[in-house]
C-alpha cells in the first residue's frame, strides 16, 4: 500500500509542491497588506456592477444648494432661518430631523426661538464631530441638544485611497463616552415607533440585533482589509442608494411653502450643505470607474443618508450586511485556487508538444478564472465579500509554477536527449503534436557518414579506460562541429557518425553543408591527434562518406521502444560509399556532386561496385569547399621509395569484420608515411581491406602487431604491385618501416 501511495505522491508531485508553495506565497502578500488596493479596488468593481435598488422614500434630504447659500446671504445663516426651517418641517411631522450643520455657537439674529424649537423637538438630533482628522478638528455640538442627549457623531472612516467603505454605527468620546453615529441615531429614533430596539444579540461575538438584522462589528483584518483602524463599532458599508439618490426638497423651496403637503410625514428628514461652495466632498466606490481616478463626490448628508437607508432596510426588510470568511477560510479558499492552477497545468503537461501546452493551459486558467471572479461576484450579490485577487493570483501563479516546472523539466530532457540525438530531433519529439507518433515520410536528404580507421585494431593496443578516453574526446570534437553545420546526429556507432542533412528540418543549403561538415571535421582531427599526444595515445584518422538520395525518414520502431532514423537504399549506399575511404579523405557520391560542383576541389574520380548494387558508381574525392564555407584539406603528396630489398609480409582479406581463412604472400617494394607498394602474385580486388603481418623469421619482426590496410590503386608499370593505405599500424611496426623507407 504504501509503494501505491508512493506512486501517487510521485505522479501528482507538481501539484503537491506547487499549490501549498503558492498558496503560501500568496497568503504571505496578503498578510503583509500588499494585496489590500487590488481587493478593494475589485469591492468597488463589484459595488458598481449590482443591480440597481428603488428609492428609499422614507428618507427626504433638505438640501442647502448653491442657490440656497446665496440667499441667505451670508454662511452661516442665521438661526432666525434655520428655526423657520425647522418649524415648517414640524408642521408635517416627520419622524425624525437630522441637522447635519455644524450649530456649536449661536448666529444672530433667533438664538432664542431656535432655542426653544430644539428644546421641544424630541425627534431632533444634531451632530459633532468627535475626532479630529485631516480635514479638521474635533467639532462640539449645538449646546441645547447637547443636554437633552440628542446628539449624535458625524465622523466618517475614510480609507488610505481616500474612499469611504466602513460605516460608523458608534464610537467613544474623549470622557470615553459612547456616542451613535448620526445614520444609527436617525435610524434607531425611526424605528423605536415600531417598537423595535437594539440589543446584544451574541456577547462572544460582539454582534447586534436589530428587528431583523444582526451586525457583526468590522474587524482589522475583515475581507480585504489587513491591519485597518477598527476603532469605535464599524460595519461594511453596503451602499443601497447613492446611485439612485434620495426624495429631495431645497431649503428655499420649504421656507418657501413650495413643500408638497406631507412630503415628511413619518419620514426621516436630513438637513445638510450640498452647495459647492460650502459642502465637504466624499469619494466612494462609485466615485470612479475601475483603474480611473475619483472624480464624483457625495455630500456628507448624502452620506449619512444613505447609511440610513442601509439600517432600515436591513432591520425591517432583513437585507444583508456584508459578511466575511474567517482568515483560515480565507487560506483554504486561495489554496484552493492554487490546487486548481496548479492541477489544470499538470494534468496537460504531457498531452501536447509544449509550445502547445501554454495556450492550452492559458485559455483553461482564464475561463476558470473568470469562473472564479464570477462566482465571487455572485457571493457578493448574497452579501458575501470573498476575496478574489489573492485566490486569482494563487490561480494563476501555480500555473505558472508548473509550466516553468515542466519547461525546466523539458530543458533537461533536451539536454539529457541531446547527448545522443541533436537538438532538432529533440524538438521534433517535444514540440510538435505528431513528434512521437509511429511513421515516416519520403525526404530527400543528404547522409553523412564517418568512421574512425583501424580503431579496433587500436583499442586491442591500449587499456579499456584509455579507449573510452579517446572515443569520448574524438566523440566530443565532432559533434560540436555537426553542430555547428546543423547536422543531425541520428545515431552513435561505436567509433562511426550517421549525420543528417535534410531531416528532420529541410534547408536549401543541406548538401554544400553536409561536405563543408565532413571537411571540417577532417580538419578538426588534428585537434584530437594533438591531445591524443599529451595523454600518450595513438593517433586517430577517419574516413567520411557523403550520398544524397531519397530515404524514408521517421519515428521506426514499436509503441514501445522507437527512434528518428532513416531507412532505404540509399542509407546502405552512404554506408557503402564510406567505407571506400581512407584516413583523412571524403568521398562524395556522384549525386552530391552534381548538388554542389560549382564550388568543389575535387582530387579526381574513381569507379567502384558498391556490394549489392547492379551498376558501378563514380565518387569523388572533395579536398575542399569555396563560397562562404572556404574550407580546404592540407595537400600532402605521397612519395613512394623503392626499398633496396624488399620486406616479405603474409596478407589476409577482411570481409567486414570478418578476416578470410587463406593467406596470401607478398612483399613490400616501396613506402611512404602513409602507403606502401605491395608486389603480390595473387588476385586482390580494388578498394579490399587487408590485414598484414611481416614474415616471421628475425628478431626483430617477432611479436610484432598487425597492419590494416585498403587497396587504393594498381601500379601503372607493374601488374602486379598494389598500391595500399594504411588504415591501422602498431606504432612498433611504423617506426620499423620508418627506419626501413630512410635507410633506402
Amino acid at each position: 500500500m504504501w509503494a501505491k501511495l508512493r506512486q501517487q505522491l510521485w505522479q501528482w508531485r507538481g501539484v503537491l509542491i506547487a499549490a501549498p508553495t503558492v498558496a503560501g506565497l500568496v497568503i504571505g502578500l496578503r498578510s503583509l497588506g500588499w494585496l489590500q488596493a487590488l481587493e478593494l479596488a475589485a469591492l468597488d468593481q463589484f459595488l458598481r456592477l449590482r443591480p440597481s435598488e428603488p428609492i428609499d422614500s422614507r428618507i427626504v434630504i433638505v438640501e442647502i444648494n448653491e442657490t440656497d447659500v446665496q440667499k441667505a446671504g451670508h454662511w452661516p445663516m442665521s438661526d432666525a432661518m434655520l428655526a423657520q426651517l425647522l418649524k415648517t418641517l414640524h408642521q408635517q411631522q416627520p419622524r425624525a430631523i437630522g441637522l447635519d450643520l455644524y450649530r456649536d455657537l449661536p448666529v444672530e439674529p433667533g438664538y432664542q426661538e431656535l432655542r426653544t424649537i430644539f428644546e421641544s423637538s424630541p425627534n431632533l438630533i444634531g451632530i459633532q464631530k468627535v475626532v479630529g482628522n485631516a480635514s479638521g478638528l474635533a467639532v462640539n455640538p449645538p449646546p441645547t441638544l447637547s443636554k437633552l442627549g440628542q446628539v449624535a457623531a458625524n465622523d466618517f472612516v475614510i480609507d488610505s485611497d481616500g474612499k469611504i467603505r466602513r460605516c460608523l454605527l458608534s464610537l467613544k468620546d474623549k470622557s470615553n463616552e459612547t456616542i451613535l453615529s448620526f445614520g444609527a441615531a436617525l435610524a434607531l429614533t425611526y424605528l423605536e415607533a415600531q417598537n423595535i430596539t437594539l440589543r446584544v444579540a451574541n456577547p462572544s461575538k460582539n454582534e447586534y440585533q436589530l428587528g431583523k438584522a444582526i451586525f457583526t462589528p468590522f474587524e482589522e483584518n475583515h475581507g480585504g482589509y489587513v491591519r485597518a483602524d477598527a476603532g469605535g463599532v464599524q460595519i461594511l458599508c453596503n451602499f443601497r442608494n447613492l446611485q439612485q439618490d434620495f426624495l429631495r426638497i431645497s431649503m428655499t423651496d420649504v421656507l418657501e411653502g413650495r413643500i408638497p403637503k406631507d412630503f415628511v410625514r413619518d419620514r426621516i428628514v436630513l438637513i445638510g450643505l450640498t452647495g459647492e461652495s460650502v459642502r465637504d466632498v466624499f469619494f466612494t466606490p462609485y466615485s470612479s470607474e475601475f483603474g480611473g481616478q475619483s472624480a464624483i463626490g457625495w455630500a456628507g448628508v448624502e452620506l449619512h443618508a444613505d447609511l440610513v437607508s442601509q439600517i432600515l432596510s436591513s432591520a425591517l426588510e432583513g437585507r444583508p450586511q456584508i459578511r466575511v470568511l474567517s482568515e483560515p477560510l480565507e487560506w483554504v479558499w486561495i489554496l484552493i485556487g492554487s490546487i486548481i492552477g496548479a492541477t489544470l497545468s499538470w494534468i496537460r503537461r504531457y498531452h501536447r508538444g509544449l509550445t502547445q501546452q501554454l495556450p492550452l493551459t492559458a485559455s483553461s486558467i482564464l475561463l476558470v478564472g473568470s469562473g472564479l471572479i464570477g462566482g465571487c461576484y455572485w457571493a457578493f450579490l448574497q452579501g458575501w465579500w470573498i476575496p478574489v485577487i489573492p485566490p486569482v493570483l494563487a490561480l494563476v501563479g501555480s500555473a505558472i509554477a508548473i509550466i516553468s516546472y515542466v519547461a525546466s523539466t523539458a530543458t533537461k530532457m533536451r539536454y539529457t536527449f541531446g547527448r545522443y540525438v541533436t537538438d532538432e530531433v529533440v524538438a521534433n519529439l517535444l514540440e510538435t503534436p505528431h513528434g512521437l507518433q509511429l511513421g515516416g515520410e519520403n525526404r530527400k536528404v543528404t547522409l553523412l557518414i564517418s568512421d574512425l580507421r583501424g580503431f579496433s585494431a587500436i583499442s586491442e593496443r591500449v587499456s579499456p579506460e584509455k579507449a573510452v578516453t579517446m572515443m569520448n574526446l574524438y566523440l566530443t570534437v565532432m559533434t560540436d562541429v555537426i553542430g555547428q553545420y546543423n547536422g543531425t546526429i541520428n545515431e552513435l556507432m561505436g567509433d562511426g557518425i550517421l549525420v543528417i542533412f535534410g531531416a528532420p528540418i529541410a534547408r536549401e543549403d543541406d548538401v554544400q553543408r553536409a561536405i563543408a561538415c565532413g571537411i571540417a571535421m577532417q580538419l578538426a582531427m588534428d585537434r584530437v591527434n594533438e591531445q591524443n599526444d599529451r595523454m600518450n595515445l595513438p593517433r586517430l584518422e577517419m574516413g567520411i562518406g557523403i550520398h544524397t538520395g531519397e530515404v524514408l525518414a521517421g519515428n521506426i520502431g514499436s509503441q514501445k521502444r522507437a527512434k528518428y532514423a532513416v531507412v532505404g537504399k540509399n542509407v546502405n549506399l552512404a554506408f557503402r560509399i564510406e567505407s571506400y575511404t581512407v584516413g583523412g579523405q571524403v568521398l562524395i557520391s556522384k549525386n552530391t556532386f552534381n548538388e554542389a560542383e560549382q564550388i568543389l576541389k575535387v582530387e579526381g574520380q574513381m569507379e567502384v561496385q558498391p556490394k549489392g548494387f547492379l551498376e558501378p558508381i563514380t565518387l569523388y574525392p572533395v579536398s575542399g569547399i569555396g563560397d562562404q564555407f572556404n574550407l580546404f584539406l592540407p595537400t600532402e603528396e605521397e612519395i613512394l621509395i623503392s626499398l633496396n630489398q624488399a620486406i616479405p609480409v603474409q596478407y589476409r582479406l577482411l570481409t567486414g569484420k570478418h578476416i578470410g581463412d587463406d593467406v596470401f604472400r607478398g612483399k613490400f617494394v616501396k613506402l611512404s608515411v602513409h602507403m606502401a607498394e605491395l608486389d603480390s602474385e595473387d588476385p586482390v580486388e580494388l578498394f579490399s581491406n587487408l590485414k598484414i603481418n611481416l614474415m616471421s623469421g628475425t628478431e626483430k619482426t617477432k611479436g610484432l602487431g598487425d597492419i590494416y590496410a585498403k587497396v587504393v590503386k594498381r601500379s601503372a608499370d607493374h601488374p602486379t604491385h598494389l598500391c595500399i593505405r594504411f588504415t591501422a599500424i602498431p606504432p612498433d611496426v611504423a617506426a620499423m618501416l620508418d627506419y626501413i623507407r630512410q635507410s633506402g
